[in-house]
């Protein structure tokens, strides 16, 4: 029998790419979310409600891997209904997972519970790595502590590792993500730098978050708290730059603070997911031997430009021509 992965959120952003990524590879996915709309399609899909028993449980008997993505999006005003959503959905369901495993017979062999690099304090100075980075202040890093307080403190037996991934900005070329909105914003003209222009951008490419998320299923001695980000830090007035460069784009206005928080309030969303500097090194990865495909931000936001959508990026990449660099001799 092929090695079942349980997916909770698989119906989100990340948890399509994943998904379909274990999909490919043979495994037997079980995809679990609230409701079927954006499932990907792949694997067996079961319903819960983020935070009671139901026959999803079955599922986990025996797993390879448990991965929780589920968690009410940050993308919103943070008034109190929202605030109280985004808390109470990222523990509610870390605790029904957490019951569901202590009571497995043959319980999985890992779980990983997606976390985030706002756990991080605003840093702008130096990185912050899983072993020295100081923690933060404010809604974001206190979510991002009961989130994580819920996951450890969650009894399982002995046999199940527990890794959570502290996760940087993914980008994939997909409608409503990051990249999509950075993309448009500056085939505009408006990929100027966002406020001072100094804070720090920790991201990785979809790619990368997949082979991540494989690679610490895999080693059976990673656990704790792992970053999940690339090894470049550009500030955002590099960044987009960037984004400029990738759409063609030779001008970019600036936006101030007070601009941001007037287009915050428009787009229903809060201007600390771009002001806020996140700074998340990977040094556990890193360590541990994993090698980044897209190290470089610049080489990530190309190499997406081409890869349009859930299909689009699983495309196989089309051969291309070396041109000049095959008459060119070998340079040591």
């Amino acid at each position: 029998m092929n090695p079942v992965i349980v997916i909770f959120g698989a119906n989100g952003f990340l948890g399509r790419y994943l998904s379909r990524h274990f999909t490919r590879q043979g495994r037997e996915v079980v995809c679990v979310g609230r409701n079927r709309k954006g499932w990907s399609g792949d694997g067996m899909f079961l319903e819960w409600d983020g935070k009671t028993a139901g026959p999803w449980e079955l599922a986990l008997e025996g797993a390879e891997a448990v991965i929780n993505l589920a968690g009410r999006s940050v993308n919103c005003r943070y008034h109190e209904t929202n605030r109280r959503e985004i808390l109470e959905s990222r523990i509610d369901s870390t605790r029904a997972i957490g019951r569901a495993v202590a009571a497995c017979k043959v319980p999985p062999k890992v779980w990983l519970n997606a976390g985030t690099a706002t756990w991080y304090r605003h840093a702008e100075d130096k990185p912050q790595d899983e072993w020295s980075g100081e923690p933060g202040e404010g809604f974001s890093y206190e979510v991002a502590r009961a989130w994580e307080e819920a996951f450890f403190g969650a009894p399982v037996p002995g046999d199940t590792r527990k890794v959570a991934l502290r996760i940087g900005m993914v980008l994939a070329n997909e409608e409503g993500t990051v990249f999509d909105v950075l993309t448009k914003l500056t085939a505009l003209g408006l990929g100027g730098r966002m406020g001072g222009g100094t804070q720090r951008v920790s991201w990785i490419h979809m790619e990368d978050f997949l082979r991540a998320v494989e690679f610490v299923v895999n080693d059976p001695f990673l656990s704790g708290v792992v970053n999940v980000t690339a090894p470049e830090f550009p500030d955002n007035r590099e960044w987009m730059e960037i984004f400029r460069n990738a759409v063609g784009m030779p001008i970019g206005l600036p936006a101030s603070r007070w601009m941001l928080e007037i287009g915050a309030r428009f787009m229903r969303t809060e201007t600390e997911l771009v002001l806020k500097s996140r700074w998340a090194a990977p040094l556990r990865l890193h360590d541990e031997g994993f090698r980044w495909r897209h190290a470089r931000a610049a080489d990530a936001v190309a190499d997406l430009q081409g890869r349009r959508g859930l299909s689009g990026f699983f495309r196989p990449a089309t051969a291309r021509s070396a041109g000049a660099k095959v008459w060119l001799p070998a340079t040591r």
